[in-house]
Parts: structure tokens; C-alpha cells; sequence
């Protein structure tokens, strides 16, 4: 081979090497991984960036929850419930530490055929939000965030801009100027709405608090059971969840009941819960959720027999 071609041979790889191979994209009502049909069926796993053993723990399970059924799991930058994660910098540029381990997560998922939802703002009870932020900072944080999936070509995510619409209601952040943001970079990237109410005509898919539009595809990406987040899971001055990882035979029949719901009807899945959000993070399956042998076996269980291929 001449010199050129070596040269070319070279600048070709350098441009691929962080390529992925895993498109996820939607159209109308429905999702699709690399242009077939995708029906999301996930777990919350969104302190996963903490530390670089709680991400190293989540990439050591993952084949554990592929074996069950489970094709998507959701990651935040920033905030996370008690996490306290601190993925954006003051100007809304990505931290690099996070980043890294994002991108550990993302690439390890695409060898899987797994998809990631990629959170950006998490406000509510956090100490890693920015108090300064205004709408400026919140739309460079979700520009940044598709800036840098779109330049390492990750393209088996979505994006979340603000979970539960924390941030818009606490600091009014206006959600479809976040998304515009977002799709000025790469239009691509799929770009979710999380917040009360139907989603704006930006938004690729509609999450969680939104409500269900008949024209766009719809995932639960924060699939609980009536109540699950109030004073079950959380108590005043303790700052950790609690009840980590246990359920009532009650809870339980409901939140199978909710998994079925959705995923029969089309609409992708994503289970949350204190064993896989509390500090540290249990990533082990755990056990039958009883306050002997807390964890999330019997949900994973159920998926494996009702929609595992």
C-alpha cells in the first residue's frame, strides 16, 4: 500500500473509531433500533455516574440484565436524587470526568444492541444543581450533551432535558427552548419531553409526566407503582431513600399490572426503583422484595418470561 493510501486508510479509522453501530430513532407513534421495531424495556439506573466503581458495577451487569429481557437503561449528568452527580460545569459545558464514564456506559451498551436514555437536568432535591442557571446555562447544558453524543457518534440514546420538569418549575426553564437547542446541533438525536401536559411539536418522543399524544411514540421512563416516591421511599431529614428495595405483595401485583399495560400497548418501559437508585446503587438483582431479601428478582423475572425474545 502506497503512503497515500495509508494516510486515507488511517484518517478513515480516526474518524470510526468511536463509532457506534446501534441507530435508535422514531417515527410517529413508533421507536426503532436501526430501522426495525423497538419497544423499550428498561431499568432507571440514574446514579449510575457517581463514582467510577458504580459505573464499572452497571457495565459488569449488564449482560446479566440482557439475559432477562432488558434492552434500555437510563443514566442522568446531572443531579439524581441523593447522587448528587455534577455532569455539567457552572457554564454548562459537560465535565469530563462524567463524561467519561457516560461513554463507558453508552459504548459497552451498543456492543449489547442496548439502548441508553441520556438524562441532562435533575433538579429537585439535588446539591449538584446550578442555582445561577438561567434558561442561557440549561439550553448550552442540552446543546453540549447532543454536541458530544453527535461527535462520537453515539447514536443508540435519547435524550431527557429535564426530568419530571423539575427545572421548569422551579427556575422556569422553558423545555421546547431546551430541545430547540439540542436539535439545532444534530437532528438526529432524539430529543424527549418530560413534563405535564402534551409535548411541544420539537420533541421526538413524549416521557413520564407527559401526557400521551396519539401522534408520538410514548415511554414510562420512570415506571413506579401509585405513591412509590412519596413517604414510602423517602423520609424527611434522612437524606437517602428508604424501604430500599422492599415491596408488599400489593405493590408488587400493581407494578406488574403497570409493566403490562404499557408494554402490550405499544409504549416502551422503563422500571424505577430504590434498590437501583439509592446511595450506593445495588445493581445485583437482589432478591423477592420482601424486607428479608429486598430487590427487583421478581420484576426481572417477569420480563423474562412475558417479552424476552
Amino acid at each position: 500500500m502506497t503512503r497515500i493510501g495509508i494516510l486515507i486508510v488511517g484518517i478513515f479509522l480516526a474518524i470510526n473509531v468511536n463509532a457506534g453501530k446501534n441507530i435508535f430513532s422514531v417515527k410517529g407513534t413508533k421507536a426503532y433500533l436501526n430501522d426495525e421495531a423497538f419497544l423499550s424495556i428498561g431499568l432507571r439506573c440514574s446514579n449510575a455516574l457517581i463514582s467510577d466503581g458504580t459505573t464499572d458495577d452497571l457495565i459488569g451487569h449488564l449482560d446479566l440484565y440482557k439475559s432477562f429481557g432488558v434492552n434500555t437503561i437510563s443514566v442522568f449528568f446531572m443531579g439524581s436524587r441523593f447522587g448528587d452527580v455534577k455532569g455539567y460545569n457552572k457554564d454548562g459545558t459537560l465535565n469530563p470526568v462524567y463524561t467519561n464514564r457516560m461513554a463507558k456506559i453508552i459504548k459497552v451498551c451498543d456492543e449489547r444492541d442496548m439502548v441508553v436514555l441520556v438524562g441532562c437536568l435533575y433538579w429537585g432535591t439535588s446539591e449538584a444543581k446550578w442555582e445561577n442557571w438561567t434558561q442561557k446555562e440549561a439550553n448550552a447544558a442540552v446543546a453540549n450533551t447532543v454536541k458530544w453524543l453527535s461527535e462520537n457518534d453515539y447514536k443508540n440514546v435519547f435524550v431527557d432535558p429535564d426530568n419530571e420538569g423539575m427545572a421548569y418549575r422551579e427556575k422556569g426553564f422553558d423545555i421546547e427552548k431546551m430541545i430547540a437547542a439540542g436539535k439545532k446541533v444534530d437532528l438526529e438525536i432524539m430529543i424527549g419531553y418530560n413534563n405535564h401536559g402534551l409535548p411541544p411539536a420539537n420533541a421526538d418522543l413524549a416521557l413520564h409526566f407527559s401526557d400521551k399524544p396519539e401522534n408520538k411514540h410514548y415511554i414510562e421512563s420512570e415506571g413506579t407503582m401509585t405513591d412509590y416516591w412519596g413517604a414510602y421511599s423517602k423520609e424527611q431529614g434522612v437524606y437517602n431513600y428508604i424501604n430500599i428495595g422492599i415491596y408488599t405483595e400489593g405493590k408488587k401485583r400493581e407494578q406488574l399490572k403497570n409493566t403490562d399495560k404499557h408494554l402490550q400497548n405499544g409504549m416502551g418501559y422503563i422500571f424505577a426503583s430504590t434498590w437501583l437508585q439509592c446511595i450506593p446503587p445495588n445493581c445485583k438483582p437482589g432478591g423477592d422484595g420482601t424486607p428479608c431479601n429486598p430487590g427487583i428478582s421478581w420484576w426481572l423475572q417477569h420480563i423474562k418470561e412475558s417479552y424476552k425474545k
